[in-house]
């Protein structure tokens, strides 16, 4: 190990920046972030610089760097492009036992810069110890995308009960205090934004630990949008629920690249549906939910698109309400809005169309029940839920309405992964075309002067297996 990772407190200190670019404004933001009290040594300052100068949030000595600038200095940063001024900073502050840091100079360097996640009070540094910053910040946008923003909310929470829970509890209960709230509801309704009820359960919680009365062992639901299919389409919040819970039920829509990122030691199982052979029956799915929940489980329930389209989300929270079961929704990018954008058939359009319509094409005794009249409307875009099995039918109908027989239609399969696949033609002609590529899986249609765009404005192209 090269550094040792620590962290600084530079409240009030007098703190020197030696240069005034670019570089050096970077790190003069860093230190007022931590409460420095900072001077800059530079013939000149950059904008931001000189605004900061203005505002009064640092001190400004317009001139070279001398050593006299480094009296009563607790630390120093030298940011200059002048490589002999870096090295004389550095040289001085050694000398006198002064922290230095020499911008993209590590050998110059008694401490270096890390990457940061600041979700203050959390703080998160990442270092390659100079070997590669670049390294570095990708790393830590990876980090950024797993740690919710709201971890600094929760921080603060925990930090305002600690003196109640330590008074109140032996040092025996406290570790698994915390553990069952920073791994259960209370930490999810934090980290929600509902500040509210997690100080209520919290109380709750810290009452019944501390006159050892026995807690409702419940789990709790997580109702997720997996998206279309491309694993990098899924919100920082479904990641993250994916990775802590304990059994997954997942749909038949789900992509395989979405379902790795789950826990890799959580129970998978699968209740997916097919049009003509419903593997599990939606009442089952429901007490299965509830029956996991109540084992005290983290329950994922992972679902392709968005759980509220056609994913029938409603009819499991609703259960879960019935039952008193915690439960989140996260809202997942819609298998349409995937489609079409992968497709390059945007779904409302000045020149085309004004409104878009949602409708399931899913066939019941081989009929439809939908409102055709409604369906043939000029100047929208209608998109068909489950219709693969009913095109036929659904052109048909539409050209019945009076749907010219020449409007534009494509049918998207595998949407947003590396076997999209799309089929464009006409009301006519889409029918046949599906037909001769023998498409058996789940697709979206999309019927509507829009489609004309998909040559024109397509940018996705399947990767090469």
């Amino acid at each position: 190990m090269d550094f040792l990772p620590i962290f600084l407190n530079v409240k009030s200190q007098n703190c020197l920046v030696v240069g005034g670019g670019v570089t050096a404004t970077r790190k003069v933001e860093l230190l007022l972030r931590a409460n420095a009290k900072i001077t800059v040594v530079a013939p000149q300052l950059s904008k931001q610089l000189d605004q900061l100068r203005q505002d009064g949030h640092i001190s400004y000595h317009q001139q070279h760097f001398a050593p006299t600038n480094l009296e009563n200095c607790h630390l120093v940063i030298a940011a200059t492009n002048d490589a002999e001024v870096n090295e004389q900073v550095s040289n001085l502050a050694q000398e006198q036992g002064i922290l230095v840091n020499v911008v993209d100079h590590p050998d110059l360097c008694s401490f270096i810069m890390p990457s940061i996640i600041d979700r203050s009070p959390v703080l998160i540094a990442v270092s390659t110890g100079g070997a590669s910053p670049v390294l570095a910040r990708l790393l830590r946008s990876r980090l950024e995308s797993l740690i919710p923003a709201a971890y600094g909310n929760l921080a603060r929470f925990v930090a305002s009960f600690r003196q109640q829970v330590k008074q109140r509890l032996s040092v025996k209960k406290r570790r698994k205090f915390w553990e069952t709230v920073l791994q259960g509801q209370i930490a999810e309704m934090l980290l929600s934004g509902h500040n509210k009820s997690a100080t209520v359960a919290l109380e709750k919680l810290i009452e019944e630990n501390a006159n050892s009365l026995p807690t409702q062992n419940y789990g709790e639901v997580y109702l997720v949008g997996g998206g279309p299919g491309d694993p990098d389409l899924l919100t920082f919040r479904a990641l993250r629920l994916m990775q802590q819970a304990d059994v997954v039920l997942y749909d038949r829509l789900v992509s395989d690249g979405v379902l790795d990122l789950v826990r890799r030691d959580a129970e998978r199982i699968y209740v997916g549906k097919e049009p003509t052979n419903h593997v599990v029956p939606q009442d089952e799915i429901n007490n299965l939910l509830i029956k996991l929940a109540k084992a005290g489980k983290r329950v994922l329930r992972l679902k392709g698109g968005d759980p509220f389209l056609f994913g029938r989300g409603g009819e499991e929270i609703e259960t879960l309400m019935e039952e008193g079961i915690a439960f989140q929704i996260v809202p997942g990018i819609t298998s349409a809005l995937g489609s079409s954008a992968y497709a390059g058939i945007p779904l409302t359009h000045r020149d085309y169309a004004q409104s878009c319509i949602f409708v399931t094409g899913h066939l019941k005794d081989d009929s439809f029940d939908l409102n055709w009249q409604a369906l043939a409307q000029a100047n929208q875009t209608v998109v068909i839920y489950m219709g693969l099995r009913g095109l036929p039918i659904i052109c048909k109908k539409l050209i019945e309405e009076g749907v010219p027989t020449n409007k534009p239609a494509a049918l998207i399969q595998k949407a947003t992964t590396s076997d999209q696949l799309v089929l464009t033609g006409t009301l006519e002609t889409l029918p046949n075309i599906v037909a001769a590529a023998d498409i058996k899986l789940s697709s979206i249609i999309i019927i509507g002067d829009v489609v004309k765009l998909h040559e024109k404005l397509a940018w996705f192209e399947p990767l090469e297996k």
